[in-house]
């Protein structure tokens, strides 16, 4: 059997490899980079970034901690940017070896739907080569949104791909939504010494989690003094030689010496040829799928950013299993009730399952428990005192959502995804040994709590 993969992301290569190991004939069409816009412009660079902040401020707090020594800490921009480039190279590289190892087949070049069958890729050099197999993977991930209102120019009105590889901290910086991306970049570049304005149209920050989660984070913020404005949209922008003004909808004017847009990504299927296969779209561009991620043209599927799920590196990743186990004949459907959500910020936030705003809008009956980190004992000993966990269940007590915010929170909520996933109750979670001390403690308080039981609760 010989499948094609068009896109090297998380979701692509992934798809290839499990192929390959099922003993398919793969071949991967990518233009750009192995790993995609996660490794090269997104979750990795991201991470890496936030990784220096969080050493920045080990060493700033170490006399808190009865460490001795003295020195006037900072970031150095083009050595943080050097570290990450080594990052990206080496798991780059990784993928490129598991690719060998697997005997997966990689064409570097843009590939576009000639048929069913058939994709036709051009390579840098201008030559052309075409693939033919029985099946096609569609993994072309997305791009920013970035409207003509915004004036972008790569330069002084730029998205997250320019900034990650800026050599040095720009003096002040709009950003344009307080979403994931832009509330951690956002604190990144604060801590690297730049003055950050964040402008959210929406009336809180990460808009798509529970008031409580985002209130939590805005406290933060306030101690880091990054601006936040929130429920004000931008009417008008120019740029000027070496800076940009803003107008926001309520009359405010802004200026600063870079803009990033960070309002959303949208999917990339331009030139892709999706109507020489005759692939459905909805209204907002996404390809249209069944729960096997099999689009309307039967031998053709659909992952990752291209599609109307989450984009999420680790939802395109499992998508690709699930299309590669269809395509092997295994009838496997994507579930997406328990899609676990991280915002690496300090305090780190994680969610999984339904929220309560969403339960409240659709009339449904739900309780909650709570539990503040800062009661913990590793909580204090560490000294990382700020966040809660939510747990939240049905009337029959099964866990149907969650909300992390603390330390550790994006490891700790794989405990609660796979509650969500398999329909666990709180008192059946509670029953768990957690060890101690530990942060995940406070999971265990928290489903204590949906009954009044919890031990530690002040």
């Amino acid at each position: 059997m010989k499948i094609t993969v068009i896109g090297a992301g998380p979701g692509g290569y992934e798809a290839a490899i499990y192929a390959a190991k099922h003993n398919a004939e793969v071949t991967v069409i990518e233009k750009k980079d192995f790993g995609g816009t996660c490794l090269n412009r997104g979750c990795i660079p991201t991470k890496a970034y936030l990784a220096s902040v969080n050493c920045l401020n080990a060493v700033k707090s170490a006399a808190a901690f009865g460490v001795n020594g003295e020195g006037n800490y900072s970031l150095d921009q083009k050595s943080v940017l050097e570290r990450k480039n080594k990052i990206v190279a080496t798991l780059t590289g990784g993928i490129k070896a598991l690719f060998d190892k697997n005997k997966v087949k990689y064409i570097q070049g843009e590939g576009v739907l000639k048929d069913k069958n058939t994709v036709c890729v051009t390579k840098a050099d201008g030559t052309q080569e075409e693939v033919v197999s029985d099946y096609v993977i569609l993994a072309t991930g997305s791009v920013p949104v970035c409207p003509k209102m915004f004036c972008y120019d790569g330069k002084r009105v730029i998205t997250s791909d320019e900034l990650l590889n800026f050599d040095f901290c720009p003096e002040s910086m709009i950003i344009v939504g307080g979403g994931v991306i832009g509330c951690e970049i956002g604190q990144y570049l604060k801590a690297a010494g730049c003055e950050v304005t964040i402008v959210e149209m929406l009336p809180n920050i990460l808009p798509n989690m529970d008031d409580d989660v985002s209130k939590q984070l805005v406290r933060q913020f306030k101690k880091d003094k990054i601006k936040v404005i929130t429920g004000d949209g931008i009417a008008n922008v120019s740029v000027a030689q070496n800076e940009v003004n803003v107008t926001l909808q309520s009359g405010k004017s802004l200026s600063a010496e870079y803009m990033l847009v960070s309002i959303g990504r949208r999917p990339f299927t331009d030139g892709l040829g999706l109507e020489n296969c005759g692939i459905a779209q909805d209204k907002r561009g996404f390809i249209m799928t069944d729960k096997h991620m099999r689009t309307s043209c039967e031998n053709i599927y659909a992952i990752g950013d291209i599609v109307s799920s989450p984009m999420l590196a680790h939802v395109a990743s499992k998508e690709g299993l699930v299309a590669v186990d269809n395509i092997m004949g295994k009838n496997t459907e994507m579930d997406l009730r328990a899609v676990p959500s991280c915002v690496y910020t300090d305090p780190e936030i994680a969610v999984v399952g339904k929220t309560e705003v969403e339960l409240i809008n659709d009339g449904l009956t739900y309780k909650t428990g709570v539990f503040d980190m800062r009661t913990l004992g590793k909580a204090q000993a560490s000294g990382k005192l700020s966040g809660f966990v939510k747990v939240i269940t049905d009337e029959n007590d099964v866990i149907i959502g969650a909300s992390i915010v603390g330390e550790h929170a994006s490891d700790m909520i794989s405990l609660l995804t796979a509650a969500v996933s398999f329909g666990i109750t709180a008192e059946k979670l509670s029953k768990i040994i957690f060890p101690h001390p530990t942060m995940s403690e406070a999971i265990l308080e928290a489903c204590e709590d949906i009954k009044g039981e919890s031990i530690h609760k002040m």
